[in-house]
């Protein structure tokens, strides 16, 4: 009798161990972790699970290139696991945001030679960027740059050169034919950048309108003068240079396309994500967020496959922190119809990439 209730006793206590040992491999297996959001506030509950991949996978109509050895032999981290959690969720509300039909209009787009110019191309490592102004693209140009073999490193290179298409190297999607285009499309890895878009149109202004570092006077002597003969509303005043209520106006304004054509390549600058990637229609591989660019920057360049080869330009603390203040300082004494008439026109931006509707500016 004994010996029968050590052997029942024996068999329970090796019941116990099993169990713990399942609950405390489950912890591993779900991959669970709390990511803080995308600008330091309450954190979410984030899992990196196949379920989760499902909305990523939707949208890209062909099969995915394979990420290459350097990304998945490399050590796998919390830091890393958490990024792809985040890059995950936002191509998530990214296809959840373009199946709404009450947003078509502003979040579809042909993939026409406006979209496919804003497109640069690295063959060498199969990658496609798109450019979105004001938004840090200087520096992904000069990643690429580097990429294609002109220079050895990003401090190389002339700022000079960078914006010069006829000699950074840069091949642009548009050049390619049709069937070399949906070959890249289909198969490259395929990223671009956003930020908040008030925060960016006020940069594009600040840019063009009132430094234009670069020395570009068509912006003040040709865009200015034409946006200010139509909508301001005091033409006393109209040799103090384009104001921001004016550019608001414009864009705003549903009759501005006459002026769109008027200005051409030159509203890239301002134009919508949307109008600029075609973010619904092209299956990206990568969204990266301006306001967490620190963070972003190193995981694409992972993703790519080419963080062994080049890096990110470093980053001036704090210069890529979305700045409220800024945004209510620009838009303060400016009618909130106007403001509400400029939102309708971005909310597919907003909506998009997951900004957060600016209330204070609208209510």
């Amino acid at each position: 009798m004994t010996d029968t209730m050590r052997h029942h006793w024996l068999l329970l206590g090796a019941c116990g161990w099993v169990l713990l040992i399942l609950m405390f491999a489950s912890k591993f297996i779900n991959f669970n972790f709390r990511v803080p959001d995308d600008y330091g506030g309450k954190s979410d509950l984030l899992s990196w699970t196949e379920s989760s991949m499902k909305g990523m996978k939707a949208r890209e109509p062909e099969k995915r290139p394979q990420p290459s050895s350097s990304v998945t032999t490399g050590p796998v981290t919390v830091e890393s696991v958490a990024w792809q959690a985040v890059a995950t969720e936002r191509l998530e509300l990214l296809s959840s945001v373009c199946r709404n039909s009450t947003l078509r209009n502003l979040t579809h787009t042909p993939i026409n030679k406006f979209v496919l110019d804003r497109i640069f191309v690295c063959d060498k490592h199969k990658i496609l960027f798109c450019q979105t102004p004001k938004v840090g693209n200087t520096q992904w140009k000069k990643v690429l740059i580097v990429l294609n073999g002109a220079f050895s490193n990003v401090e190389e290179i002339p700022e000079n050169i960078v914006h010069d298409h006829e000699k950074n190297g840069l091949p642009r999607l548009s050049s390619m034919n049709d069937k070399e285009i949906h070959h890249r499309l289909s198969t490259y890895f395929k990223f671009f950048i956003v930020r908040d878009p008030f925060e960016r149109l006020i940069s594009a202004f600040k840019d063009k309108f009132l430094q234009n570092p670069r020395f570009e006077p068509w912006y003040k002597h040709d865009i200015a003068p034409a946006i200010i003969r139509k909508y301001r509303r005091s033409h006393r005043e109209e040799a103090t240079g384009l104001r921001f209520e004016d550019f608001v106006r414009y864009l705003g304004d549903p009759g501005r396309r006459r002026l769109d054509r008027q200005f051409g390549d030159h509203i890239i600058h301002w134009v919508t994500y949307a109008e600029l990637c075609a973010p619904c229609d092209i299956g990206y591989s990568v969204v990266g967020h301006h306001e967490t660019l620190e963070r972003d920057a190193p995981f694409i360049l992972q993703a790519a496959g080419i963080d062994r080869l080049v890096s990110y330009p470093s980053i001036p603390p704090g210069i890529t922190r979305y700045n409220r203040t800024k945004v209510e300082r620009y838009f303060s004494g400016i009618s909130k119809r106007d403001i509400r008439r400029l939102y309708a026109r971005f909310q597919g931006d907003f909506r998009l990439f997951g900004y957060q509707q600016p209330d204070f500016l609208l209510n």
